[in-house]
């Protein structure tokens, strides 16, 4: 597989392996729970999604057990990953390629990405950006470390592979129809649900109508 840049290559090899075993445990489970059922309030009960950057489905795990009819489907570089994701979605609802690379014709009531735009190069933004409001009928649900203004942030010892910015901020400046329906904060100090200082926001397209994935 060949990457347009180096947070991609980063992230496919055994970083983005080591990542997986970091992030499932039952804790953080229940922490995504408390997260989207917050995040997702406003959406009534939604019919699809897609996760941009899935990983093995942590969010949708508990996406699904908020909304069990849910149609969900994600995109994962990682292949050990996208193995694990396939095993929860089925094959067929899996991207295993980088987000860059993805092209669908396919709309979903919800675009979620969460805790991915921050490691993706600043330049490729737009794109991604592209890519998530193409994917969604209706919603966008953006969560990651929220700044004012650009920055980079030394991650786990690496240089030049975590951004903050106002990712959403930058998406209803570029797409005029989209409209901020809620927003929010999740504290790593939460005593019960700690999550890593995510600044959530969710979008909707005016007039939007709901479309199954």
């Amino acid at each position: 597989m060949s990457f347009k840049t180096e947070q991609e290559a980063f992230w496919a090899g055994t970083f983005g392996d080591e990542y997986i075993a970091r992030n499932q445990s039952q804790e953080y489970l229940a922490a995504n729970l408390n997260f989207f059922s917050k995040a997702l309030k406003q959406t009534g009960k939604p019919a699809s999604i897609i996760e941009f950057g899935a990983n093995i489905g942590m969010n949708l795990r508990a996406i699904k057990l908020l909304f069990p009819s849910i149609v969900a489907s994600g995109i994962e570089l990682n292949h050990t990953a996208a193995a694990q994701l396939s095993a929860l979605l089925g094959a067929d609802h899996v991207y295993n390629g980088s987000i860059f690379e993805y092209s669908s014709q396919e709309k979903y009531e919800i675009a979620l990405i969460k805790g991915v735009l921050i490691h993706i190069n600043p330049e490729m933004l737009p794109l991604v950006y592209q890519k998530l409001y193409d994917a969604s009928s209706k919603y966008l649900l953006i969560c990651e470390y929220y700044n004012p203004s650009p920055v980079t942030v030394t991650y786990r010892g690496h240089n030049d592979r975590l951004f903050k910015r106002d990712f959403a901020g930058e998406l209803l400046d570029t797409f005029p129809d989209l409209r901020l329906v809620d927003y929010g904060f999740a504290y790593k100090r939460d005593t019960s649900f700690p999550q890593d200082d995510i600044t959530w926001f969710l979008l909707e397209k005016q007039g939007a109508s709901s479309m199954e994935g």
